[in-house]
């Protein structure tokens, strides 16, 4: 296709050729959004599947954004939804009383820009799933608090306590990381 307008016309009006071009052009990126979210290869394929199925057979796209943020917020939805039908969300909710600060931002700033983007996000996928999707929402997706909680169902200070938790715990194991290169 010679543009992106062809591209969604051709997928409006259900033409092959133009839905292999999307996919083609796409499904990477979306790919690692999906991880992201998931923090699981096969979910993040599914939520892959299933986000294209969904962008293919409602093909809603207006123009109002980019073409790449619409899908990609068709794929954070997707992400979202799946979380939920898993029941995957961390109800815990966190006194931030009772978490510890974290650890010199600076050096974990340094760290962190250190590694490699494959380590970094292998970091978040690891975090648990309430804290994961809340960092993924506020840090990538630059939700606010308020947004987040009613994305999620959750209250405000949830989100909050969510976000300085998975900051801490990807803090924590940078710097376990960094410790543990510096041995080699």
């Amino acid at each position: 296709m010679d543009s992106e307008i062809e591209l969604v016309e051709g997928c409006r009006a259900g033409e092959d050729s133009a839905r292999k071009e999307l996919y083609t052009l796409y499904a990477r990126e979306m790919l690692a959004v999906c991880y992201r979210y998931t923090g699981d290869m096969d979910a993040a394929h599914d939520v892959l599947h299933d986000g294209f199925i969904k962008i293919f057979t409602h093909f809603t796209y207006r123009g109002e954004c980019p073409l790449r943020m619409w899908i990609n917020r068709v794929m954070v939805s997707q992400a979202l939804d799946y979380l939920r039908r898993q029941e995957r969300f961390s109800r815990l909710v966190v006194c931030e009383e009772q978490l510890p600060d974290i650890p010199d931002e600076v050096e974990v700033a340094e760290a962190g820009s250190r590694l490699s983007e494959e380590e970094l996000m292998a970091f978040v996928a690891g975090l648990p799933d309430g804290c994961r999707t809340v960092f993924n929402l506020y840090v990538f997706e630059e939700k606010s608090h308020k947004e987040i909680a009613s994305l999620l169902h959750i209250k405000e200070h949830s989100s909050t306590s969510q976000l300085h938790r998975a900051k801490n715990l990807l803090a924590k194991r940078i710097k376990e990381y960094m410790a543990h290169e510096r041995k080699k």
